[in-house]
């Protein structure tokens, strides 16, 4: 594969997808070291991998430090308003943690012992959701349920024993502050890893954004949004997932945002391994190419890249592929475009010298496709009644109010 097409599937106008790339390091690698199966190394009598899981990757966010008070482990999070760059020339004014939106992502093994030290920059209270862990009630984080709500400026401790494994999340639990940005992974690792192993482990977090034209504030009470993001950025700033030839992988996909979203990976066939309650069992496995991550879910899928290339990971509904070009809704959607032809071609003028795209004419418009809607249904309405007042007339009878 050239240069030239690498470099175009790197930058793709296909903002909102993640990028799974097989780097030609990594081939030489292969071809030198030898990436072998494990029937191939028991056949040379060697004894079959064990040990720790390896650690996930989170791309673009990174992982959270914890300190150690004797065997607790101690985490510390803080909630405030940041900026995060979501491509070149998109800054969005968002909330995280630590700097960091998505949050950075806790690690633990199952049967750690865990503090986590929540401190409230926010404006507003807030407080901490351990989406499907199960803890005690007074560590759920639901306001005014489990717990007062973290005021701001002030700090809450959280601290429980994790008994299981699987891909789970942190969330402020309020509606406006998720949409805000306000998640983080939270992994469990098995106290072994499960057969078969994986090589690499990554995990991804699926967040939309309701952002106008100019405008850096989401608007988290909208039930549309224009922009999506894998681990807070959209290509070209996504980083390329990077696996040996002939390794297993396994992606953690999370999703907090207003849709479901397909997530499709080119060129290799999956089988959904977990969930946001652990693993599944094997035997309900199957292939697929495709999988369904719901609002509020994770899905673990595992594979092994067989094929060298660099292969494209995203959201397979087609406006989601579109991050920012949805318009002409009317009041249902954020107009995120110019809506005249002449207009619209300035700014894809615009968007491709800061890109680094090629620009081309759009097809055909319609003469009427800057026509408002509204319009168009008016002089609809305006025949209709014309010609339903002509048929009264001819069928004889008398337009004389209610009565008739």
């Amino acid at each position: 594969m050239g240069n030239s097409r690498r470099n175009f599937f790197r930058s793709a106008a296909v903002f909102g997808t993640g990028l799974l790339s097989w780097s030609e390091a990594l081939r030489a690698q292969t071809r030198s070291n030898g990436s072998e199966k494990a029937g191939e190394r028991a056949k040379r009598g060697e004894a079959p991998r064990n040990g720790p899981p390896v650690r996930m990757i989170t791309a673009d966010t990174g992982d959270l430090p914890f300190e150690m008070d004797g065997a607790t482990k101690v985490f510390r999070l803080v909630a405030e308003p940041m900026r995060r760059k979501i491509v070149p020339w998109k800054t969005l004014d968002v909330w995280g943690y630590n700097g960091s939106c998505p949050g950075p992502t806790i690690q633990v093994a199952q049967g750690d012992r865990v503090r986590i030290v929540i401190e409230n920059h926010l404006p507003e209270s807030t407080s901490m959701h351990w989406h499907g862990l199960e803890v005690p009630i007074e560590q759920d984080g639901v306001p005014w349920i489990s717990q007062k709500p973290i005021a701001p400026g002030e700090k809450y401790v959280y601290e429980f024993t994790v008994h299981q494994e699987g891909t789970f999340f942190y969330h402020a639990h309020s509606a406006m502050q998720e949409m805000m940005g306000l998640i983080g992974l939270f992994i469990a690792h098995p106290r072994q890893e499960f057969s078969p192993r994986v090589d690499h482990d990554y995990g991804i977090v699926l967040q939309e954004w309701a952002v106008l034209p100019s405008n850096s504030v989401p608007n988290a009470a909208s039930m549309e949004f224009n922009w999506l993001t894998f681990n807070g950025v959209a290509a070209p700033l996504t980083t390329p997932l990077l696996a040996r030839l002939g390794s297993r992988v396994r992606l953690r996909i999370v999703n907090l945002g207003m849709d479901h979203h397909p997530i499709h990976l080119h060129g290799n066939q999956f089988v959904v391994t977990g969930t946001e309650g652990g693993r599944a069992p094997e035997s309900t496995w199957f292939p697929m190419n495709t999988v369904l991550v719901g609002v509020a879910q994770a899905r673990v899928v595992e594979f092994e890249a067989k094929y060298a290339g660099d292969w494209m990971i995203h959201c397979h509904l087609p406006h989601h592929m579109m991050n920012s070009m949805m318009d002409l809704l009317r009041d249902r959607q954020i107009s995120t475009a110019d809506l005249t032809e002449e207009s619209a071609m300035w700014q894809m003028q615009s968007l491709a010298a800061s890109a680094k795209f090629k620009h081309v004419h759009p097809s055909p418009v319609a003469k009427d496709a800057e026509v408002h809607q509204d319009f168009r249904k008016m002089h609809s309405w305006k025949w209709e009644w014309t010609n339903w007042s002509k048929n009264l007339k001819h069928s004889g009878c008398r337009r004389t109010g209610a009565q008739e």
